[in-house]
């Protein structure tokens, strides 16, 4: 399971250790600190970047809004960001809200306030509002990763590492060749975001990634997967192995 990577765009040394400060002890990653435009842009596409944190004026500049007018037209590249200004100007305002921020925070900046803007960043950004201030749920599932909430940071898990999902009551455990953690999610749900072409059900309690299957072994309705695991199989969902492509 990998930290939230994290860009921050700020001129200010000690705007931007302040934010460190908190994001390192909250679990993220620190990508880098830009002071510029022209070094923003080097960062931002140079690395694997989760969501970015602007500051809306860089050398007395709003470079931070250009940089954000800029990524926004490639859609590719884009990436969930916030803002961070000391502005009270309405035009800045009114300018910087075209990019489509998922925050506008005034400093000083509130660290908790800072922590809230990068969850519900990731909310919105992959459409599952409500996520992480929601007592039944606590994961964000994107095209690439889990982002899971934990205390007062997220965390993220490479979905093509996965190699089954096991369901207890509300519970699911998500396992990988390396490791394991449990969020609150049920298996309906995560069935529901899962590419159903990579993951199937195999078990009322059980899905698997199909790219991790090394046997099945019909016969005693059991399915061998990378990392020595042994999933069980029932006979209502064995219908997915035709999926596959059979030599006889």
């Amino acid at each position: 399971m990998d930290s939230v990577r994290i860009l921050i765009i700020e001129d200010s040394p000690a705007e931007s250790d302040a934010l460190i400060e908190v994001l390192l002890a909250n679990n993220y990653a620190v990508v880098g600190v830009a002071r510029s435009y022209q070094e923003a842009l080097t960062l931002f596409y140079k690395n694997t970047i989760d969501l970015v944190i602007i500051d809306v004026f860089l050398n007395g500049i709003p470079d931070g809004i250009t940089f954000a007018e800029t990524i926004t037209t490639v859609p590719d590249a884009l990436k969930p960001f916030v803002f961070l200004t000391s502005s009270t100007d309405r035009g800045i305002f009114d300018r910087a809200k075209l990019t489509r921020p998922f925050s506008f925070l005034m400093k000083p900046f509130n660290p908790l306030e800072v922590l809230y803007a990068l969850e519900m960043a990731v909310e919105q950004f992959y459409g599952q509002t409500n996520v992480f201030f929601s007592e039944e749920e606590n994961t964000v599932i994107s095209n690439q990763y889990l982002f899971i909430k934990k205390n007062d940071a997220l965390k993220k898990v490479l979905i093509s590492e996965i190699v089954y999902v096991e369901v207890e009551e509300r519970y699911c455990t998500i396992v990988t060749e390396k490791e394991r953690f449990v969020i609150l999610i049920s298996l309906t749900k995560i069935s529901e975001l899962l590419d159903p072409n990579r993951f199937v059900r195999t078990h009322r309690n059980f899905m698997v990634n199909t790219e991790k299957i090394e046997e099945i072994q019909t016969a005693d309705n059991l399915i061998m997967l990378k990392g020595n695991h042994h999933i069980p199989m029932s006979d209502k969902y064995k219908d997915f192995i035709n999926k596959f492509r059979l030599l006889k």
